[in-house]
């Protein structure tokens, strides 16, 4: 069996050898020429108001391997490898190595269950980077073990995954108790469970905690997949997990030099309705400014999604050690921190994020 072409009067239909059958619209494969992209920046460069929308080829035929389209406004062909038209057809999402399936996590999974990676094996090969990248995609949080005793051992592994995401804290931070704090974080206080800087319009991706010291009592880390919480409350309230994707609220941070606000919901759901994000910190929930007719189902759905967070069934906790780092994503898990004493030793965390478009480029370059 061949591969077949047949031609309508707003497209094309292809049925290849095994079987696999697509739709061509016209104007997508003129849009789609290879022709129109830059040949060494890949960008494209074909003006779609240079021609109409109701555009078609004076001739199509199958040349071998490859589709020819001749068109009355161009002065050669345009040459389709038929392999790469199968794989990039309309109506089929674009392969990404980057599209890694995400696994939820509860309680059973333990300070035992959290992937560890060694700081030399990410620093030094390619292979133990992709493997860490994943990791922790897959879970949402990780532990790199082996690292220096110095602030920038942390920062240089950020630094192998990409740029640094640079907030009104800094390009890099640290977490310890200090006179006049502007952040709980910044305290000797407990933490509860939250994601960080949801006041920002784009709350940064990836958090690297790197423990430098952790020598008083307390101060032991907690996390909670908000994935998984976001699922179970969707299947035991429907009407709750609407509201909390759909109604959004005010958050804001305020010190003497910013003021930065911004709105969301508190869960989000992608294109296909799956959950994507969690937004999550009472500390910088704004003033609620929500019209009075909802304001009660919110705050029955928001108190509901607080307690999940809070129950057993949920949470872990781990103590990190001198040379130890934990690295999640602040957009799926809150992180939250037990009360310590800052006079029974000294507790110092230094802290950088990266923003997850640059964690799925890492991945995307070492697939190739």
């Amino acid at each position: 069996m061949t591969t077949t072409l047949a031609t309508g009067a707003e497209g094309l239909d292809i049925r290849w050898a095994d079987g696999t059958t697509g739709s061509l619209p016209y104007i997508w494969l003129r849009d789609t020429d290879p022709s129109g992209f830059h040949p060494q920046t890949g960008e494209r460069t074909f003006d779609l108001t240079a021609v109409p929308l109701d555009i078609a080829p004076a001739h199509a035929e199958i040349a071998g391997n490859d589709l020819l389209l001749t068109w009355q406004d161009a002065d050669a062909p345009s040459r389709f490898d038929l392999d790469w038209i199968k794989a990039n057809r309309p109506g089929i999402a674009r392969h990404d190595p980057a599209d890694i399936p995400l696994h939820p996590w509860r309680a059973e999974l333990g300070a035992g269950g959290v992937p560890r990676h060694d700081a030399a094996a990410i620093a030094g090969t390619d292979r133990g980077l992709a493997d860490w990248l994943a990791d922790t995609k897959r879970f949402g949080l990780s532990i790199v073990t082996g690292l220096a005793d110095t602030t920038e051992a942390g920062v240089a592994i950020a630094r192998r995954v990409g740029h640094l995401r640079e907030t009104n804290f800094g390009l890099t931070f640290e977490v310890m108790s200090k006179p006049d704090p502007n952040n709980l974080a910044y305290t000797a206080d407990a933490l509860p469970l939250h994601t960080d800087l949801t006041n920002q319009d784009l709350p940064p991706g990836y958090q690297f905690l790197h423990c430098l010291a952790n020598e008083a009592q307390g101060g032991g880390s907690t996390f909670c997949d908000g994935l998984a919480v976001a699922r179970d409350l969707r299947d035991r309230d429907p009407e709750a997990f609407r509201i909390l994707s759909t109604v959004t609220v005010p958050f804001r941070f305020h010190d003497r030099d910013t003021d930065i606000r911004s709105r969301k919901a508190v869960i989000t759901l992608d294109d296909a309705g799956e959950i994507s994000e969690v937004c999550f910190n009472a500390h910088l929930a704004d003033i609620l400014d929500l019209d009075p007719a909802v304001m009660g189902s919110f705050y029955r759905a928001y108190q509901l999604f607080m307690r999940m967070t809070r129950d057993p069934a949920y949470g872990i906790a781990l103590r990190l050690s001198g040379g130890e780092m934990v690295v999640f994503d602040n957009r799926r898990v809150m992180h939250g921190r037990e009360a310590f004493d800052p006079s029974t030793g000294f507790r110092h965390l230094h802290g950088c994020y990266v923003d997850r478009g640059e964690w799925d480029s890492r991945i995307r370059v070492l697939a190739r």
